[in-house]
């Protein structure tokens, strides 16, 4: 079955399933600032826009655009600058 997520007012908002290819999310995001957390290692993947990412310890955002894909480790938080309305794709890892 499909999960619906919906965080910060509506302005983060994911489908959530389970396949062949693991445990996954696909959503899209407003215009914003947000801070996330992470439970399990993830890779995102923006699908449309951009998402400009910092991670702890870092000093500057990294933007990273339609095609390209980062790492998270579990356990952390971090930030998330989105200037237009973007699509990502998390993959889930245990």
């Amino acid at each position: 079955m499909l999960k619906v997520n919906e965080y910060f007012d509506g302005q983060v908002k994911s489908l959530a399933l389970n396949n062949a290819e693991g445990q996954l999310t696909v959503g899209v995001m407003e215009a914003g600032n947000y801070e996330f957390g992470t439970s399990q290692q993830e890779e995102m993947t923006v699908v449309t826009g951009a998402l400009e990412i910092q991670l702890p310890g870092e000093t500057a955002f990294t933007t990273y655009t339609k095609g390209e894909s980062f790492k998270l480790p579990a356990g952390i938080k971090f930030q998330a600058r989105v200037n237009e309305q973007s699509a990502y794709l998390c993959r889930y890892f245990d």
